[in-house]
Parts: C-alpha cells; sequence; structure tokens
C-alpha cells in the first residue's frame, strides 16, 4: 500500500514526465521557496552575530564596507575574525550540510515512496561512522608513522566508508542489472546492525582519550568549520544539485510504481543508481564533516511535501532550503544556549525529530497496521 501522502501524480499520456492537472499547487511551491531563501539569509545573519561576543546583524554587512574604507582599527579586526573566519564558515558549512542531508531525505522518499524513508536506512551513515570511529581507535596504529593528522584522516575515513558501504549495498541488491529497493533496505539495516556492534568493539578497544573523542564525533557537530571544510563540502553540495533536475521527473513517476515509470519511458534501474549514489556521495561527505547528525532528512522533506505537494522539481530544492535552515538555527541553539560551553548538534537536532518522528508514525498507525 502506497504511504498516505506519497498519492500519485496524474499522467498525460505520452508525456515522458508527472503534469498536475487538478490542483497544482506550483505558484504556492514557488512562493514557499523564495521566502525559504529569505529566511535563510535572515538565520545566516542571526547566526554570525549570535555568540558569546554579540554583534548586530547589521555588523555583518558593514563590516566589509569599512574594510573597503580602509578603516582597520583592533575592534574592526577582531570583528572581523569573529564574524568571517569562525562564524561565517560554520553557518554556511552548516547550510551546505544541512541542505544535502534534507534533499537526500526528499530522494529516499520518493524512491522508496514512503515518508519514514531516511538515508541512514541503507546504512551509509553507520559505515561513515564505523570507518571514522575505526581512524579514531586505530588511527595511531596504522598511520602514527605517517605523520598524518586525524583532522585529514577523519573526513577521508568516514568519506570512505559511506562509500564502501554503498557499493556494498548496490552489489547485494542488484541481479541480473535491477536493483531491488526492498533487498537495498533489508541490507541496509543488517550492515547498520554491523557497524554498530563493529563500533562497540572498537570502543571498548579505546581508552579514555579515544573515547572522548568517538563520544563526541558520534553526537555531531559543526565545531571544526573552517573554510577549508567548506570547500571539502562544497564538490558534494555541488553534485547533490546538479543531478536535481535529471531525477526529479523521474522520481514524480516512481510515485505510480516501478512498472509504471518503465511504461512511461523513464529508466528505472538508472533513477535508482543516480539516486542511490548522489545520496551515498553526500552523505558519506557530511557526515565526514560533521559527524552523524539526524532527523533532518525526514523532518524538511516531509513538512514541505505537506505544504507544496510531492512534485519533485519544488519539493527538491525547497528542501535543501529548509534543511540547511533548520540545521544553521540548530547549530545556533548549540552555540548559545549552555555558553560558553556547546551543545553538540546531534542532540539538538534528536530532540526536535523524534517527536516529530513519533507523530508521523502515529498518525500512519492504521496504515502501518493494516501493511
Amino acid at each position: 500500500m502506497m504511504a498516505e501522502g506519497f498519492l500519485p501524480l496524474p499522467f498525460r499520456r505520452g508525456e515522458g514526465a508527472a503534469e498536475v492537472i487538478a490542483g497544482d499547487r506550483a505558484p504556492l511551491g514557488r512562493l514557499v521557496a523564495g521566502l525559504l531563501v529569505l529566511i535563510l539569509i535572515a538565520t545566516i545573519l542571526i547566526s554570525v552575530a549570535t555568540g558569546p561576543t554579540g554583534f548586530l546583524p547589521g555588523r555583518a554587512i558593514t563590516l566589509p564596507l569599512a574594510r573597503l574604507a580602509g578603516v582597520t582599527d583592533a575592534l574592526a579586526a577582531r570583528d572581523w575574525l569573529i564574524l568571517y573566519e569562525i562564524r561565517l564558515p560554520r553557518a554556511v558549512l552548516g547550510g551546505l550540510i544541512g541542505g544535502v542531508l534534507a534533499i537526500s531525505g526528499c530522494v529516499m522518499q520518493g524512491l522508496f515512496r514512503n515518508p519514514l524513508a531516511d538515508p541512514g536506512l541503507v546504512g551509509v551513515s553507520s559505515g561513515a561512522g564505523l570507518a571514522a570511529v575505526a581512524v579514531i581507535v586505530l588511527g595511531d596504529a596504522l598511520f602514527g608513522g605517517l605523520d598524518l593528522p586525524v583532522g585529514l584522516l577523519l573526513p577521508v575515513g568516514a568519506f570512505v566508508g559511506a562509500l564502501g558501504t554503498t557499493l556494498l549495498l548496490y552489489r547485494i541488491a542488484t541481479r541480473d542489472g535491477q536493483t531491488s529497493i526492498a533487498m537495498m533496505l533489508l541490507a541496509g539495516i543488517a550492515i547498520a546492525a554491523l557497524s554498530g556492534a563493529l563500533t562497540g568493539l572498537l570502543v571498548l578497544a579505546s581508552d579514555d582519550r579515544q573515547l572522548r573523542d568517538v563520544t563526541f564525533w558520534t553526537m555531531g557537530s559543526l565545531g571544526g568549520a573552517s573554510w577549508t571544510a567548506v570547500a571539502a563540502m562544497l564538490p558534494f553540495a555541488l553534485a547533490t544539485f546538479a543531478i536535481l533536475p535529471a531525477i526529479a521527473r523521474g522520481l514524480d513517476a516512481m510515485l505510480l510504481g516501478e512498472s509504471e515509470a518503465q511504461h512511461l519511458g523513464f529508466s528505472v534501474q538508472r533513477l535508482k543508481r543516480i539516486a542511490i549514489f548522489a545520496v551515498a556521495a553526500s552523505v558519506g561527505g557530511a557526515v565526514a564533516l560533521a559527524g552523524p547528525i539526524g532527523f533532518i532528512g525526514i523532518l524538511a522533506p516531509h513538512l514541505l511535501r505537506l505544504v507544496i505537494g510531492p512534485r519533485h522539481a519544488l519539493l527538491l530544492p525547497a528542501s535543501g532550503l529548509l534543511g540547511a535552515v533548520l540545521l544553521i538555527g540548530a547549530d545556533t541553539i548549540c552555540r548559545t544556549v549552555i555558553a560558553p560551553a556547546e551543545l553538540p548538534i546531534g542532540i539538538v537536532t534528536a530532540l526536535i525529530g523524534a517527536p516529530f518522528f513519533l507523530w508521523l508514525l502515529l498518525g500512519r498507525r492504521s496504515l502501518l497496521a493494516a501493511a
């Protein structure tokens, strides 16, 4: 049974894409996307202006003008360092990571035709997490002679773990050139459980310093944000955004079912391949740089689907914008609620997302029982 909220879009016979014939919410979707752009700009300004050293949001705009005018006093130099070397890269990195997590969640929900789907379902996050924990616990023993910093090895290890998990899942779920989404889901659950067990063994073998590092990394944080981290995340984000036009119409067709999408002229296998590897790359990059951050991939696309409908040409970019807003907002809360200390961002997203997920489950209790 198709989950509520994923009713098929009407198609015109002979067309190769979804056409909303009745109840078109495209104007509303464009309006919501425009509002989200404004909200995102406001959220970034609030984020960079918030912290132990407070500024008015307008300071982020006037400070570059002052530097261009030659104002280089000590106060301006301090403010420039805080705003543009510490807080702005953190806000930009949070926006990129939140955007790709939300888009990945939207892609997974369209692929599985289920609003409960999330990038973590296919085991990508757990594979990345296992590799990162292995770097923390075994890095000195394996790479100590190379004199490589953990700050470099950790994101590389997490990305390799995400990519390796995806290749393994794709291999398991593909037979005779066809990829089974159900098999990928089941294999992802098994691999996530195995990754969790292996992570537990590594934690038992860790010393106090390594245990502390593992604990903080697994809760997620943007504390290591820098322009270098932004540059590392940018290719993943750009690749994710670039594929949206290529998969949006196919995901619309998938709402009708795989065979119907095939009859409408879409290469379902190619769509699955692009979507799965795009999710793996984007989530792997996000986990590598910020640790595992949950619920953004469920929360953002589902809220927007209730408002602007299931048409992915609008839903995918709008989800990216809302995901960016949510993660930047959560990070601002993390930095201020117990200042000068800082909460792990995974705690805040879980506190917001877990009740929403329970509400989502309760709202579909009858459908799940019928299935």
